[in-house]
């Protein structure tokens, strides 16, 4: 495998507290729809308040949080374009501090990948007897909608743990 850009360093002081929120906003996603407002508030609020500790350099600090109004305003496109929900695009762009820009090409690939397999797994458990384990679902009945928060928890969880175990 490639090496990433990201500081595997980095990536581990990160993942403790990113990842219980990378699973809140795909469950949440999941179950009712959405991804509430507190979950992209604390993802940012991680970057903003521990990234002061974590990152290597207040440069890199800096250009690193530069990345959050950049994620936010892309977000706001997709969301304007109807590709996604408001609660997908807050979270792209609370996520985009924690992503290396070197590593966006890498990090398109595991999107893609992890979009896929997450739309064939919800649409598997959505037509299948599967849907029982959690009955009260939304996204089991919003009809042609798909719960971005799953895949896009998934891949910022993913790219962590990648950065983490393959990162300089």
């Amino acid at each position: 495998m490639a090496v990433l850009a990201g500081s595997a360093e980095v990536a581990r002081w990160f993942i403790p507290l990113v990842l219980p929120l990378c699973f809140a906003a795909a469950y949440t996603d999941l179950s009712r729809m959405r991804i509430p407002n507190w979950i992209t508030d604390c993802l940012g609020a991680v970057y903003v308040l521990f990234g002061l500790f974590i990152m290597p350099t207040w440069a890199d600090y800096g250009w690193q949080l530069l990345h959050l109004p950049i994620g936010v305003a892309i977000g706001f496109l997709f969301y304007s374009a109807g590709v996604m929900g408001a609660g997908d695009a807050k979270f792209i762009g609370a996520a985009a501090p924690l992503v290396v820009l070197a590593d966006l090409p890498a990090l398109i690939m595991i999107y893609t990948a992890n979009l896929l397999a997450a739309f064939a797994t919800h649409r598997l458990a959505k037509f299948t007897p599967l849907n029982r384990l959690a009955p009260n679902w939304q996204s089991w009945s919003v009809g042609k909608k798909f719960p971005m928060g799953f895949s896009l928890g998934g891949t910022l969880a993913i790219y962590l743990i990648l950065v983490a175990f393959f990162g300089q």
